[in-house]
């Protein structure tokens, strides 16, 4: 395929426009948080769904419902609980006594048939419930009795843990975890931006968001997204910092192969040079640098590395094995 990298990048600037002006409506009701808020366009740009990690109060549901509210989107919060069924999630076949003959069961459609779907406390809801959200992830369909129904795109789904309750959780498993496209992580805002948020919202007045563009110009703006061009170059730096989470020891990284248990999966490289594209994209860019990939390395990578006991003891995180490594590959 031959690629026009001039051609590109005027279709992406002309395309883009459309990302500052959400970012600059969404900051109308959400003070900070720009990196979470970028997060959640890039879920959107790349077709991935999203897990969210942080205390509770720090505006997680109001970042996706002000979100949904720019893009004209359905949007539907589902507060996950121990007592939650699939049925639900996906909805149900209810019986009707006075339909005619052969009729007597109409589909009530669950929550899940929205365009962004905020899974609160994903993690307090048993393993059957999460299957069945993460079946709807990833086939993009619900089966409701006999029947199959496609789920509208953009179809998203932002998922939330809260990190200081273990109590009566039902962790997500690895394999599950892996189906995430990013994990960002909310943290508290800044004193100058607590007081912009106080007086912003103590005066009690709602504070209403204008649509910005229609989710058919997101599903447009993904076809741009894929057009993106990522050199060679590039594709291998993608590559190396993947192999240097299984394999540390090959990239004069031995001090790290006692700390990880288990590399990133295949998954990585497929989203970090999808994640790429999109932020390239968002940057008004026509192909992506290695300094797209750093930016969003944690991003994507932070929930895919599995540790050892070794590292729990020495309190290593993730993020600091991930900054480790952007730090000794070579960039191109």
């Amino acid at each position: 395929m031959q690629w026009n990298i001039a051609e590109i990048n005027e279709m992406v600037k002309r395309e883009s426009v459309f990302v500052e002006q959400i970012l600059n409506e969404v900051g109308r009701v959400i003070v900070g948080q720009r990196q979470i808020l970028e997060g959640l366009i890039l879920g959107l740009l790349s077709n991935g769904h999203i897990l969210i990690e942080g205390v509770p109060g720090l505006a997680k549901t109001l970042a996706v419902k002000t979100l949904a509210g720019c893009i004209q989107a359905k949007f539907q919060r589902i507060q996950f609980t121990p007592d939650l069924l699939p049925a639900d999630l996906t909805g149900t076949n209810i019986y009707n006594p006075r339909a005619p003959a052969g009729k007597e069961f109409t589909v009530k459609k669950g929550p899940i048939f929205a365009n962004l779907i905020l899974a609160d406390e994903i993690n307090r809801a048993p393993a059957k419930v999460q299957s069945a959200l993460l079946e709807a992830m990833q086939e993009r369909q619900v089966t409701i009795g006999e029947t199959t129904f496609k789920l509208e795109e953009p179809f998203l789904v932002l998922a939330t843990q809260n990190p200081i309750e273990q109590e009566g959780t039902y962790p997500l498993p690895e394999a599950q975890v892996d189906r995430f496209m990013l994990k960002l992580k909310i943290i508290y805002p800044s004193k100058e931006e607590e007081m912009q948020i106080l007086e912003r919202f103590a005066a009690g007045e709602e504070i209403k968001v204008n649509p910005v563009v229609s989710p058919q110009d997101i599903v447009k703006a993904r076809k741009v997204v894929n057009q993106v061009y990522i050199d060679e170059k590039v594709k291998k730096y993608i590559l190396d910092i993947v192999f240097a989470t299984r394999f540390p020891q090959d990239y004069k990284m031995e001090d790290l192969k006692n700390l990880i248990a288990y590399g990133a999966s295949p998954r990585a490289t497929i989203y970090l040079t999808t994640v790429g594209k999109a932020y390239a994209f968002m940057s008004g860019r026509g192909y992506v640098t290695p300094e797209d990939i750093k930016y969003i390395a944690h991003d994507v990578l932070r929930h895919r590395i599995i540790l050892t006991y070794e590292a729990e003891a020495e309190e290593t995180t993730t993020d600091d094995i991930i900054t480790h490594i952007l730090n000794e590959i070579e960039v191109p």
